[in-house]
């Protein structure tokens, strides 16, 4: 039988590598549902553009619907444009009772929403210094995801393609660089549109990967979610047995059979 290990980031076990955002959804009762389905151990919420009122409730606040024995709560910092503003968020999360855990997103381009390295970095070292468990997002420069680790990251989380594109692992040959040079986790966050994706990212050596867009926008969030997640543990195991060899020239899959000649 085949056996994982649990993901651990920041001294805390996970039993899933999947990890979901929390915007988009047509309504809270719907990402709830999702969420349940994809069996995720860690969800994330944007402090700073989460409407707590979201959907057909205007009175309805996200918390409400977000089970924390069943979930790492993750706050993330989306929408800070540097590092004292992504500290600041930071630290309001953890007064809302969300913990020492904190997503960092610094990305001051509302274009590609593509991460500021150098504000990233900085804020890093602030929060880590504040007792912060800090897993930035960054875009796939192994460089940078070593320096991170250097500063007391808890894991890195390179991105695949730019937030919300769905285009799958464009970064493909820097991430695995990152995973290669990895002493943290290796989390592949953003442009993730397909089980598939997913699926290659886990294939290529990353701990765990982050989906929003690709499962809140579909038709069937709840069927999205669980192709996803069974991607997600076909890539790690594959990961683990290892690819077979490639060959040049065919190979038949039942070679004794010149019997049938003879």
């Amino acid at each position: 039988m085949f056996e994982d290990s649990k993901l651990v980031i920041g001294g805390r076990e996970f039993s899933s590598r999947l990890f979901l955002g929390t915007g988009k959804f047509s309504s809270l009762e719907l990402m709830k549902q999702t969420l349940e389905a994809s069996g995720a151990s860690v969800v994330t919420v944007a402090l700073k553009r989460a409407n707590l009122g979201a959907g057909e409730d205007e009175s309805a606040n996200i918390s409400d619907y977000l089970d924390s024995s069943k979930y790492l709560v993750l706050p993330n910092t989306s929408g800070a444009v540097n590092a004292d503003e992504a500290a600041r968020i930071a630290r309001l999360g953890r007064a809302a009772g969300f913990g020492n855990f904190v997503k960092l997103e610094v990305h001051p381009d509302p274009n590609y929403l593509l991460p500021d390295p150098i504000e990233t970095l900085k804020a890093t070292e602030i929060l880590v210094n504040e007792g912060f468990v800090v897993m930035p997002y960054i875009n796939a420069d192994p460089v940078l995801a070593l320096r991170l680790q250097d500063a007391g990251a808890a894991a890195v989380m390179p991105l695949g393609a730019p937030i919300g594109t769905n285009r799958g692992v464009e970064t493909r040959s820097q991430i695995e660089i990152i995973v290669e040079q990895a002493r943290v986790p290796v989390v592949v966050d953003a442009g993730l549109g397909l089980p598939s994706h997913a699926a290659e990212a886990m294939e290529i050596g990353a701990d765990a990967v982050m989906v929003n867009t690709a499962v809140a926008i579909a038709s069937e969030p709840i069927a999205m979610a669980e192709a996803f997640a069974e991607a997600v543990r076909a890539g790690r195991i594959a990961r683990l047995i290892g690819a077979p060899a490639r060959g040049v020239r065919a190979s038949a899959t039942s070679p004794l059979t010149g019997f049938l000649d003879e």
